[in-house]
């Protein structure tokens, strides 16, 4: 589980740089990088969200 927080962070601080890009400088080419993080973001925290139940089980 603390790996899968690991790659959630490091995903997130891509997606911000590459929104902040699109944001401030209006690279084009960075909004689609953050789109695909943000959709690589969806699916960790689908996992994030199946390991959390799992452990609360035990």
């Amino acid at each position: 589980m603390k790996e899968l927080i690991e790659k959630i962070n490091a995903e997130f601080e891509a997606f911000t740089t590459e929104a902040n890009q699109q944001v401030e400088k209006g690279n084009k080419a960075a909004g689609t990088r953050a789109r695909k993080s943000a959709l690589e973001l969806s699916k960790l925290f689908k996992d994030f969200r199946k390991v959390s139940v799992e452990e609360s089980k035990k």
